[in-house]
């Protein structure tokens, strides 16, 4: 990794219930460890051979990757059907005696709704055998309640780095993982397509193509099995599987049900209010497109320092000082070639 990068530690929590989540977790708005919250009998039961058993050939949708680091911006991956069983066995092994791309091959398995195209998943629902296995830990109201996500991933394969706009708790069964988060007050410096950042590989980017990468602090933590972590809504995080692995996500509203976009069953589309901003500033931008550049940077920079005034959050400890973040963000965003904005 970058020596120059400012690199956290995830806080550590034991003995968390509902009230110290609340109370102590919770208000923080930051990721934090968790140990020896009870998660059900999953822990002890979930093998290879008791999943596979439990689970049996129900068909499920699975990413194929012939390399380890899965790109979702430019999709290097496939989408395949696979029986559970033989999922589960085929994500266990070094090397594939049966695959698809080469024997090599990851696997990454994200559960999805009954209709994957508006229900979100539910592992109650579609691993009813499984679910009982897990216990849902009661930190939030169960009319919040998202969606209960069953993840599964081979050894070495590692996620891209994103944000979801609800809150989470990501529940390690099985396996080892490491994941490395970014505060969502970094986002200039993750170069953003959508919700997704341009930098693959976090531990020896490209600094030519992305030199402010370095700026953003890493927050990392590794989970075990029996850990679980919170991960605040907006936080950016990335994962790599350091063992065969199986983990449940657990999201769940924070805002109104009415500020989410009802179409979205995963969780990851920007709120309704957010979409309709964002579209009013692409069209504020492009009516700067008719005038010479001197005058669209001057308007653009006054634009900004509008938004700074208006929304930034004037807590210091969370932003720094917000003039000069407004300035180098508008700086940023107007002189650096290369950069994918959000906003295109």
């Amino acid at each position: 990794m970058m020596d120059c990068q400012v690199k956290l530690t995830v806080p550590v929590y034991t003995g968390v219930d509902k009230e110290l989540f609340l109370r102590e977790i919770y208000t923080m708005r930051r990721p934090a460890l968790m140990k020896g919250v009870a998660l059900g009998s999953c822990c002890d039961k979930w093998t290879v051979d008791y999943l596979a058993d439990r689970g049996g050939a129900k068909p499920v949708t699975v990413h194929v990757s012939p390399e380890p680091r899965m790109d979702f911006l430019h999709k290097n991956f496939l989408y395949r059907t696979l029986p559970f069983d033989k999922l589960i066995r085929r994500a266990a092994e070094e090397t594939h005696s049966n695959f698809f791309v080469s024997e090599n091959e990851s696997y990454y398995l994200r559960s999805l709704g009954d209709d994957p195209r508006k229900d979100p998943a539910d592992l109650r629902k579609q691993f009813p055998e499984l679910a009982e296995d897990f216990c849902i830990p009661e930190f939030f109201e169960a009319e919040q309640f998202f969606s209960c996500v069953f993840r599964i991933s081979s050894c070495g394969l590692q996620l891209w780095t994103h944000y979801d706009v609800m809150d989470n708790l990501l529940a390690q069964v099985s396996g080892r993982k490491r994941v490395v988060l970014y505060s969502p007050r970094d986002v200039q410096y993750l170069y953003l397509s959508g919700d997704k950042s341009e930098v693959l590989d976090i531990d020896t980017p490209d600094l030519d193509r992305f030199p402010d990468f370095v700026k953003a602090k890493r927050y990392e933590c590794v989970l075990n099995p029996g850990d679980l972590l919170f991960i605040p809504a907006l936080w950016f995080h990335n994962t790599l599987a350091l063992e065969f692995g199986v983990g449940v996500n657990v999201f769940w509203r924070q805002l109104s049900v009415e500020s989410y976009d009802k179409r979205d069953p995963y969780g990851n589309k920007d709120p309704v209010a957010v979409s309709r901003a964002m579209q009013t500033l692409d069209r504020a931008l492009r009516a700067l497109d008719d005038l010479p550049p001197d005058y669209r940077d001057f308007y653009a920079r006054r634009m900004v320092l509008q938004i700074q005034s208006r929304a930034y959050s004037t807590d210091p400890e969370r932003t720094g000082q917000p003039h000069e973040k407004a300035e180098s963000m508008a700086t940023a965003d107007m002189e650096t070639s290369g950069y994918s904005s959000p906003l295109s």
